[in-house]
């Protein structure tokens, strides 16, 4: 990972509208190599048929940039396919676009969607916006260069229809949406956070019962800090300082995963491992002691920690409720605070040695293979980029 590159942490909720089970709009998210994409799709209507319309078109389109088609070519391509209501006239799903580089790059296209709100250190800036006519339809586009701080917050047209003949006469326009975010968002304020106060002011607005579908979708840039795990000593013994190196390198967290491992960092950094003495007193512990190496975050032991870590990190990838409170609880064992560190992370390198163990070795029978390791890692990390993680493996 390149020094200049950037991080987009995002988070998207919605409120359905009164009486229906299912939302009419939609969220996508995709992560490339290179890229985030968001897909903020509006079906028409609501229900059932506004959900399939709305989800096929973010899907869709989602799936095409990430694949390599260009954002341009992606809009052009949907317009063009979109149905027409005959009765309305008009597409049968809107939409918008937020593509970010993680060098900084970045567009946006809005087709009948409100405008994205850009902001920067808590102020609204308004980027250039280049109306476009496809097959009859305007289409805006946006490019620009983004930077750490700045925030992106994506809505459907609900949010806007909010209060409307209720607390408010004709609804709040774009302009108090803006105003809004800068009087009530903050410098430190998450994506989960600035989408949960819009969605709350909205529920508000329309009395805790939406007229319509309502959705707040938010990105946030952030400094692409990188955790390092350091996971089994490197199959040669020369390549301990390279990959020691490369662990105290991590511009984020550095964790050491393994006694063996455990031993190396300590041994290159001209220092020792201590255990933790509050871990030796836990007779009750599932998870073995942690330890500590000076100027390493986390030191923990290897496969059964890891193990653990796993399973937590897994349930957290398939359920989205049980990740914010496992991330509230206050365990402290190895397991715990390793995913919990993965799960806060941006972007995760694993520093994975394919040595045999000698430490396993010495168990007769020991269930722990190299291959098994490597499978659990590579799991892991399967879990960890559903939870929207930038995650890598380098062999040693």
């Amino acid at each position: 990972m390149s020094g200049n590159q950037l991080f987009v942490d995002t988070y998207w909720r919605s409120l359905n509208k009164t009486g229906e089970e299912l939302c009419g709009d939609r969220v996508q998210v995709r992560r490339g190599e290179d890229c985030v994409v968001l897909v903020l799709a509006d079906g028409l209507g609501s229900g059932v048929k506004a959900n399939i319309l709305s989800t096929l078109t973010s899907t869709i389109i989602a799936e095409m940039i990430v694949q390599g088609m260009s954002l341009t070519e992606s809009v052009d391509t949907i317009i063009k396919t979109l149905p027409v209501c005959r009765e309305r006239g008009i597409a049968y799903s809107t939409f918008t676009i937020l593509q970010i580089y993680y060098d900084g790059r970045a567009f946006i296209a809005e087709f009948d969607n409100p405008a994205v709100v850009c902001m920067h250190d808590g102020r609204v800036f308004h980027p250039d916006r280049l109306e476009r006519d496809i097959q009859g339809r305007r289409v805006f586009l946006s490019a620009l260069d983004a930077v750490e701080g700045d925030r992106f917050v994506a809505f459907s047209d609900g949010v806007l229809h909010a209060g409307v003949g209720m607390m408010l006469n004709f609804g709040w326009d774009q302009k108090d949406v803006e105003k809004f975010l800068e009087e009530h968002v903050r410098p430190t304020d998450p994506p989960a956070e600035i989408s949960r106060i819009l969605l709350a002011n909205v529920n508000y607005l329309y009395e805790g019962k939406p007229q319509d579908d309502s959705t707040v979708a938010c990105l946030n840039v952030e400094a692409a800090l990188e955790t390092r795990v350091m996971v089994g000593p490197p199959l040669s013994r020369e390549e301990d300082v390279l990959v020691v190196n490369r662990l105290m390198a991590a511009t984020g967290k550095k964790i050491c995963c393994g006694g063996t491992t455990s031993e190396i960092v300590a041994r290159q950094l001209h220092t020792e491992v201590k255990t933790d003495p509050v871990d030796l007193m836990n007779l009750d512990a599932h998870v073995p002691p942690k330890g500590y190496i000076e100027g390493v975050d986390l030191v923990t032991e290897g496969v059964l920690t890891l193990q653990k870590a796993a399973r937590y990190i897994a349930r957290a990838a398939g359920d989205a409720s049980y990740m914010e409170f496992f991330l509230l609880t206050k365990e402290t064992d190895g397991a715990a605070l390793l995913a919990k560190t993965l799960l806060t992370s941006r972007w995760i390198r694993f520093l994975v040695g394919t040595s045999d163990n000698p430490a396993h070795n010495a168990i007769n029978y020991s269930p722990i293979s190299l291959n098994a390791k490597i499978s659990l890692i590579r799991e892991m990390c399967e879990d960890l980029k559903k939870t929207g993680r930038i995650v890598h493996i380098e062999m040693y």
